[in-house]
């Protein structure tokens, strides 16, 4: 039974996947449905969360948004996402960034990596 399980997963799984930690700032590119009609809408922030693996894997992203802090979470292998471009690195020492939630303003900024 695991092994079909395995194959199922195993064929969903995304090539093309662009590489992005903790920290980053990222912007996903998610197809929408409005009844008929099928559109790419963007959504900018940092990623606070990396979890799971193979086709199971997830990422929480965060932005503000007239004041209000809004999360999303997607599967990383989802259908739905159509790219996903990392506009800056940030440099974290922890994998999961909770903290960021209770801080406003400059506060919740995250340094980004000089390369």
């Amino acid at each position: 039974m695991n092994n079909i399980i395995k194959e199922i997963e195993n064929a969903q799984i995304k090539e093309n996947i662009t590489e992005f930690n903790t920290g980053d700032t990222i912007k996903v590119f998610a197809k929408i449905k409005e009844g008929n009609r099928e559109r790419t809408q963007a959504f900018e922030g940092v990623v606070i969360k990396k979890q799971g693996g193979s086709t199971r894997a997830t990422f929480t992203v965060r932005k503000l948004s007239n004041g209000v802090g809004v999360e999303k979470t997607w599967p990383l292998h989802s259908p739905t996402i159509e790219k996903i471009e990392v506009i800056r690195r940030g440099k974290v020492r922890r994998s999961k960034l909770y903290y960021l939630r209770d801080r406003v303003g400059k506060a919740a900024k995250v340094k980004e990596v000089v390369r």
